[in-house]
């Protein structure tokens, strides 16, 4: 049985899920048995088991309860086995021609009928609790929103119905155990009794002073606020929940413009995902409403991916569109010509230019403006020398598998065991700091075979490093302090609010309330620029580590680091601003020469081979400040990928935006200026 569930749930379940996916999987055998025996004492001890480990796995929210699922062992299916072999129980006790028996079989029939009308209720009551539009930071206190029903109501409600079998289960248990019937008749009635309550308790929310306004009147209402406020500049983002990061780059950097601004997002769950900020949020799920609304007002539109949706309103012709992406590479999706849709397409610098004009895919060098990286700011420049009496750190960041088989995508394949091999054998000591990219192994489940291994590695080689004299003397010394560190650390984040969960953003209430306040930000990032100088004074400076999921961020991982390995991504032209010293993998096994012409990113790099043979170089770089011969390479290299550092980002980003908005308006003149002039001609007779 543990092999069968290590293939079912390998990968997505940690080991303590995978102990209680253990556990509850073998309740069911042992309930079968001990009913068969009959044995009420093991039968409720192994019911026991699979209740509880039901419950942690959805307390966890579990990706195993998604495979059981996908296996038809589903969550109803669960409860139903347990009450079968319950029932079970009762006729291996000599209780199959009794009352009660006939009972508990009517009695789960009715428990099983009752679910189809209070999933319906839940479904109906979120479905009309729904707004056709989900905001933050508008004021709805003109669209009458009244409070919903407590979360606890619908939240996990087929969960929670299922659940009240447990007086129906505990009374006939209680029948097999000590021969007295009533236990049942009340068990059973006790659970209908629940259900009905449950469904009736419902049933207030759906009067009409409880409901808020239907889908029209809220969109026009919407089309009201738009008018009044007039909105100049929209951020429009379009991706699953994993991707919101490409949208939450560009948050400040809209904040800081003078014009008014506002973000529009097309899928829910990115609303849970969004960062803190002050600007106005509108998330329009349906394509017929985003093209029904009144965005005349509008007059640039900034798109940070190339995906379809885009259209939606990109035929909007009032305004000017410019794709900003959300990182500046060599990677193919750099020279999509998707771009083209576009009235202008902004780059960091020089080398996006002149990308464009290489790939020749149809973007004319006019419509080309270089602003730079306003988001670089963070970015701490150095050496790549570690502080005295330190080892240096080398970040390995590969980028995903990408949506082809091309072998240049990623480095992870080919070459990243062997990088991380190198690295951690190394007689040079270095400390290894591992952040994939989020969507590593979501087309290629190899990439994720390979992460998992070197995931492995990493704590492999940690391990023996902690045991190690050289290591573990150090380690004795600042265990106060990491100790100091690590119990602040706990304390801040279980301070820090929790998100508010993706299925929260149908009802209504939410978007009422979503109000940033102007401080809010601030204190976000002076908390979390606490967090993160405790996350790092936590650990040793020798420890491997590896990072995954959004905090540390890859730019507080830059300036933890003083060498970059990493492949064609955006990784590397943001680690150019560093001034910092890295290497790049050709995995596509092009040779250095080619590599460099094709990769303007890379010019300044070490190039490894997919073996990494060539990680000496890098090492040398770190080790003796003498050895690293591109340090005036890279200097060169940033100002042409990132543009100069005066004037700053910023303020070149915001002068573009002026310019095309200039350009909009002056369009929509002429245009209103051509139909006053040009009254349309009869048709002639035929």
């Amino acid at each position: 049985m543990a092999s069968i569930l290590r293939r079912l749930v390998g990968g997505v379940a940690s080991p303590v899920e995978l102990v209680a996916a253990l556990v509850m999987a073998a309740s069911y055998p042992l309930m079968l048995a001990t009913a068969l025996l009959p044995s009420t004492g093991g039968f409720a001890a192994a019911a026991v088991c699979s209740y509880l480990g039901d419950h942690f796995l959805h307390r966890r929210g579990s990706y195993v309860l998604v495979r059981f699922g996908k296996a038809r062992l589903g969550l109803t299916i669960r409860f139903l086995i347990r009450q079968l072999l319950l029932i079970l129980l009762l006729a291996r006790s000599d209780w199959g021609g009794e009352t009660v028996f006939y009972a508990a079989i009517v009695g789960l029939l009715a428990f099983y009928g009752l679910q189809a009308p209070h999933t319906a209720l839940v479904m109906v009551l979120r479905r009309k609790r729904r707004l056709p539009i989900t905001t933050r930071n508008i004021d709805l206190s003109t669209l009458p929103v009244p409070n919903g029903p407590p979360r606890w109501l619908t939240h996990r409600a087929v969960e929670k119905v299922l659940h009240t079998e447990v007086p129906l289960f505990l009374g006939l248990l209680a029948v097999a155990g000590t021969d007295e019937p009533d236990f049942g008749y009340a068990g059973i009635a006790a659970t209908i009794a629940l259900v009905l309550g449950y469904m009736l308790v419902l049933l207030p929310f759906f009067r009409l002073s409880k409901l808020p306004p239907d889908p029209d009147r809220t969109l026009e209402w919407f089309d009201e606020w738009l008018r009044a406020e007039q909105p100049t500049v929209a951020l429009y983002f379009s991706g699953s929940k994993d991707s919101a990061y490409q949208a939450n780059m560009w948050l400040e950097t809209l904040e800081k413009l003078d014009e008014k601004a506002i973000v529009i997002l097309r899928e829910r769950a990115i609303m849970a995902r969004l960062g803190t900020t002050t600007l106005p949020v509108v998330c329009v799920p349906s394509a017929v409403h985003l093209m029904q609304m009144d965005l005349s007002m509008l007059r640039v539109g900034l798109y940070p991916a190339n995906v379809g949706k885009n259209l939606h309103l990109l035929r909007v012709p009032t305004m000017k569109h410019v794709f900003i992406g959300h990182g500046d590479s060599d990677k193919i999706a750099s020279i999509n010509p998707y771009a083209k849709a576009y009235d202008e397409v902004w780059t960091a610098g020089r080398a996006g230019r002149d990308r464009y004009a290489l790939a020749d895919v149809g973007v004319r060098d006019e419509d080309i403006v270089e602003v730079g990286r306003p988001q670089l700011a963070p970015i701490a420049t150095g050496t790549g020398q570690p502080p005295a009496g330190r080892i240096p750190t080398i970040l390995y960041a590969p980028t995903w598998e990408g949506w082809t088989d091309d072998p240049g995508n990623t480095s992870l394949l080919l070459a990243g065991e062997n990088i991380i091999r190198r690295l951690l054998d190394s007689e040079r000591p270095v400390r290894v700091l591992y952040k994939p990219h989020p969507f590593t192994g979501t087309r290629d489940r190899a990439a994720g075979v390979v992460h998992q291994r070197i995931v492995a590695m990493i704590e492999e080689a940690a391990a023996r490093r902690a045991a190690d004299p050289r290591w573990a003397a150090e380690a004795e010394r600042t265990a106060q302090e990491r100790a100091r560190a690590q119990a602040a650390l706990r304390e801040l984040t279980a301070a820090r609010p929790a998100l508010t969960p993706a299925a929260s953003w149908d009802d209504a209430s939410v978007s009422r309330d979503a109000q940033t306040p102007l401080d809010q930000a601030p204190e976000e990032e002076r908390r979390f620029r606490e967090w993160n100088e405790l996350y790092w004074r936590s650990q040793g400076w020798w420890e491997h580590r590896v990072i995954t999921g959004p905090e540390p961020r890859l730019f507080d991982c830059f300036n933890e680091s003083d060498a970059l390995v990493s492949d064609i991504s955006s990784v590397v032209s943001d680690w150019i601003a560093s001034g910092k010293p890295y290497a790049v993998t050709d995995s596509a096994g092009l040779g250095e020469d080619e590599f460099k012409r094709q990769n303007t990113a890379v010019r300044a790099a070490v190039i490894l081979s997919n073996d990494a043979a060539q990680l000496g170089g890098l090492l040398d770089a770190v080790h003796q400040p003498a050895a690293d011969a591109l340090a005036t390479a890279r200097a060169e290299l940033k100002d042409y990928l990132l543009g100069p550092d005066q004037p700053p980002s910023q303020e070149r980003f915001g002068a573009a935006v002026r310019a095309l908005a200039a350009r909009a308006t002056a369009r929509n003149r002429a245009q209103g200026e051509a139909g006053a002039d040009d009254a349309p001609a009869a048709v002639p007779a035929p």
